[in-house]
């Protein structure tokens, strides 16, 4: 059973912040736990775009936003590359949606996955080089570790620009490089972000270049026209949802819930939500991310990077309808691979640390990965097999850090890259169980280390409430932390001696719902998932451990506590 930890917030700050910033005392008691004065806690409760930093202030990004206006106005071929993922595709999408509205036509191409493998590959580069060679390649969400395919590109006479987030594993690629973990104090504000958020700097850049220019294009466009594509790639990319991600992130939700772009709104539809509502991270996460990496995962990332740059909503509607599909496809291979490489992890025992490997399809192993982390609560490799290679895909749990961990095992690996939460590997199928040892034992180093944080079952109570402190005004108020994601978790709360005065009703594989009395006016709706076989007792009380938020379904919202444990009060 989980631990329930709880850590007291400073009082008399969490008092000032109620009052300074006009919330509910739950929420500044969340603020209070985070941040050190009320100057903090606003930045973070309402993030503004003009908090957004210089972007010149970035590495290496004022040569490539004059490098590609250049490019423009001179008329040269560009070419630009974006990785197959949510990330690449919305970070491509950016970038050559811009510079069509400048005058250009750029050639956009994404890998092949099955045929070329991950981000700039030999194989990838063929085939932009087979249509024609470009003046200046672009490569996005790839390229810092790709100094081979580098070189063959200056060779010919081609000048390189590499917008990327992944950590280097060698010297770096001779080419004009946007990289913050390269080039970058680990202090910086926009040291976090994933690609789409640097290309949405790479697109404010490219935009005060015109500016200082006197070039009426630089205040024709907005930066902000790109908010929503920025928002797809950092919320999906499992970046930290804190400083510049977050308003990003919170910013971008409501653009991408209006929904200007024809695919966008169409990829909506299809996800089985609203356009013009209120959408969260977790649509995102959940809904929308998942129908675009479906199409790079099992068959041509091209189809989403087409969708989301399309202006013909007839056109996006049958895409997005292919993409769905796809999906469809995608949970079916995932569902198989999950099971059978959970059983896999779970007949180790408990490590440090999991590798799993099987005859699976390479193109779901990151989706089981994630799965089986959750799950286990553990940093996991799942590996399918192509011949006598094992390839796969890593996710991490918050504070252990995975491309360190495969550096130690560098020896026994072909290729790997990522950050530390995310990470792609490739090894010989003969090195696999030599590798499974050595991973366990690099993780289980960085915890000695002091580098893993809590168990994440364990809950971390950040107040205790009375259930007649769960108000509409306190669920708006809620709402002001999201987005919730990596670095700003959703806060759970405490509370004190519930009693259930009938019996909760089941529902669906295992769950139960129940619904209050009316609490000041309203009724509070509970759900608790997979706990059907542990109900409380009637009549007696429990401290119940919960998640709160508006249940919104169909244009209504509704107040719901979602349990996740419960015990009898002392």
């Amino acid at each position: 059973m989980a631990a329930w930890l709880y850590r007291a917030a400073d009082a008399g700050l969490a008092r000032r912040i109620a009052v300074s910033l006009g919330v509910s005392d739950p929420v500044a008691y969340v603020l209070a736990r985070a941040f050190a004065d009320e100057a903090d806690a606003e930045r973070h409760l309402r993030p503004q775009l003009a908090h957004v930093s210089d972007p010149f202030a970035v590495g290496g990004l004022r040569e490539a936003a004059e490098r590609i206006v250049r490019a423009v106005n001179q008329g040269e071929r560009i070419a630009i590359l974006g990785d197959y993922d949510v990330d690449g595709v919305s970070s491509t999408a950016m970038l050559v949606h811009l510079l069509r509205r400048l005058g250009a036509d750029p050639a956009h191409f994404v890998p092949r996955r099955l045929e070329e493998g991950y981000g700039l590959s030999m194989a990838a580069l063929d085939r932009v080089l087979a249509e024609a060679t470009p003046s200046l390649f672009i490569a996005l969400d790839c390229g810092t570790n790709s100094k081979p395919e580098v070189d063959r590109l200056k060779a010919e006479g081609v000048d390189v620009i590499v917008v990327d987030h992944h950590t280097a594993k060698e010297a770096r690629a001779g080419c004009i490089l946007v990289n913050p973990r390269v080039n970058d104090a680990p202090e910086a504000a926009w040291q976090s972000l994933c690609t789409a958020g640097l290309v949405f700097k790479l697109v404010h850049g490219l935009l005060k270049v015109l500016r200082l220019a006197g070039d009426e294009r630089g205040t024709q466009i907005q930066v902000k026209d790109y908010l929503d594509l920025a928002a797809l790639g950092t919320i999906a990319d499992l970046v930290p949802l804190v400083a510049e991600n977050r308003i990003l992130a919170a910013h971008g939700l409501r653009a991408l819930g209006e929904a200007r772009r024809p695919g966008v709104r169409a990829l909506i539809a299809v996800s089985g939500m609203e356009p013009g509502g209120v959408l969260t991270s977790v649509d995102v996460s959940y809904r929308i991310g998942p129908r675009i990496n479906a199409s790079g995962r099992l068959a041509d990332a091209s189809l989403p990077l087409k969708l989301l740059l399309s202006s013909s909503s007839e056109d996006c509607e049958r895409d997005a309808a292919q993409l769905d599909a796809i999906n469809r496809e995608r949970q079916e291979i995932d569902k198989r691979v999950t099971e059978e490489a959970t059983a896999q992890a779970e007949a180790m025992g408990d490590l440090s640390g999991y590798v799993v490997h099987g005859d699976w399809h390479p193109g779901v192993v990151g989706i089981a990965a994630g799965k089986i982390c959750r799950a286990l609560d553990r940093p996991v490799i799942v590996l399918g097999k192509e011949g006598d290679v094992a390839k796969g895909s890593g996710r991490s749990v918050p504070g252990t850090n995975l491309v360190e961990a495969l550096t130690a095992c560098a020896d026994l690996l072909k290729t790997f890259g990522g950050h530390p939460m995310a990470v792609g590997v490739s090894l010989a199928v003969a090195d696999v169980e030599a590798f499974r040892v050595r991973f366990s034992a690099a993780i289980a180093a960085q915890k000695v280390a002091g580098a893993a944080v809590v168990d994440g079952r364990d809950l971390d109570i950040v107040h205790w409430i009375k259930a007649t402190e769960v108000t509409d005004r306190l669920l708006d108020d809620l709402e002001l932390l999201q987005p919730y994601g990596e670095g700003n978790p959703e806060p759970l709360f405490g509370v004190k001696g519930f009693v259930f005065e009938r019996a909760p009703t089941a529902f669906g594989d295992g769950n139960f719902r129940y619904q209050s009395a009316p609490i000041a006016g309203r009724r509070l709706n509970f759900v608790a998932w997979r706990m059907a076989t542990r109900v409380p007792e009637l009549g007696r009380a429990v401290d119940l451990v919960v998640k709160l938020q508006w249940n919104r379904w169909q244009g209504r919202k509704l107040p719901q506590a979602e349990i996740l444990d419960w015990r009898y009060s002392a």
